[in-house]
């Protein structure tokens, strides 16, 4: 049942879970070369294609990488813990693209390694592929999703309309 909102209490404390049920549609399989930027391609890839839901996989190698680690400070707001990720390394991700006001945005977590250093995390904007990273994004219809702001987070959020 495409765009199917359903809400389920959980916790004593009143929180919710959502989730919208869609269908795989167009897949896309692309390959980064030395030096491009992921979340570049990916945003250029999601809007050449029209791209509004998708799972989002990658495997390869990252040159660098600016990474939160977790979250520095919780309360009043969360501030992001950053830790640079210099490789080259390996990496594997799994992750999201929904849209906010401003088009296509993708929101990964990946776990990136080299020797004894290993890395879980968010990559933000700059992170360079490493000679190459594949990527697989699988489109999902039929969702009216979109990222919104969070007053409590500061952060754009899921939202199923």
């Amino acid at each position: 049942m495409a765009g199917l909102r359903i809400s389920i209490a959980i916790y004593s404390q009143g929180h919710e879970m959502e989730y919208a049920v869609g269908k795989a549609g167009r897949i896309i399989a692309a390959r980064l070369f030395e030096g491009e930027d992921l979340h570049e391609s990916i945003h250029e890839i999601a809007a050449a294609e029209n791209i509004k839901s998708a799972a989002v996989f990658i495997t390869g190698g990252f040159r660098r990488a600016n990474v939160v680690v977790g979250p520095a400070q919780e309360k009043p707001r969360i501030i992001g813990d950053y830790k640079d990720f210099t490789g080259p390394g390996e990496v594997l991700g799994v992750g999201t693209i929904y849209c906010d006001d401003e088009g296509p945005k993708l929101h990964m977590h990946t776990a990136i390694g080299k020797a004894d250093q290993v890395m879980v995390g968010c990559p933000r904007d700059g992170t360079k592929t490493f000679l190459i990273l594949e990527i697989t994004i699988i489109e999902i219809e039929g969702l009216n999703a979109r990222r919104k702001p969070d007053e409590n987070t500061g952060f754009n959020l899921l939202r199923f309309e």
